[in-house]
């Protein structure tokens, strides 16, 4: 008895067969529409996401908002650790202070929020956008209390510290608006 030869396997073009194509990218999960009604043409950007998905609709004027943000942190750090005596001065109305050494720190720390506030100025991502909008209206806040309860302790109302505080209440509704609006979620068209 001779063994019977299997008959030659006939090798099957799949490039050319739609069923098969369709069948391969249905079992892929590719082609077809996602949740957000997103097609992905391969498993790869399925899996790794699409750029403009994650990509910030940035509302009008928050760039510049950063810039005005990064440069003022940077200006009153560098004059607190440079003129403390001055920006105490301009503040408060008050003679110079005993000790220079707590407004100088206040520089290094505004300089630290203004090394975030120029990073964040470059960057698309939306996460650091909004961490940087809060940490700006944080310190805004704390600032106003800080103010309002030292102007209540001396009883005095200093012209330089109400300039300071109307412009701090702006500057937090200000940085709520844009943390709010880089939040959003996009409208689908």
């Amino acid at each position: 008895m001779a063994a019977k030869q299997p008959p030659p396997l006939m090798k099957k073009h799949s490039q050319t067969d739609l069923v098969s194509r369709l069948k391969t990218r249905k079992i892929l999960g590719v082609g077809g529409e996602d949740d957000d009604g997103e097609v992905h043409r391969s498993k790869i950007s399925q899996v790794l996401g699409n750029e403009i998905k994650f990509a910030v609709r940035e509302p009008l004027g928050l760039r510049v908002w950063q810039l005005v943000s990064a440069v003022m942190f940077s200006g009153v750090a560098i004059m607190a650790l440079v003129f403390p005596d001055q920006l105490f001065d301009a503040i408060f109305e008050e003679e110079s202070v005993s000790s220079k050494t707590p407004i100088r720190l206040y520089g290094g720390a505004l300089l630290s929020i203004a090394l975030i506030m120029w990073n964040a100025l470059y960057t698309a991502e939306k996460a650091i956008i909004r961490w940087s909008l809060l940490a700006e209206a944080c310190y805004f806040a704390v600032q106003f209390l800080v103010t309002t309860v030292s102007l209540v302790e001396s009883s005095r109302i200093a012209t330089g510290a109400m300039l300071l505080l109307i412009s701090r209440a702006l500057f937090i509704l200000i940085s709520i608006y844009y943390y709010y609006q880089v939040g959003r979620r996009p409208k689908k068209v």
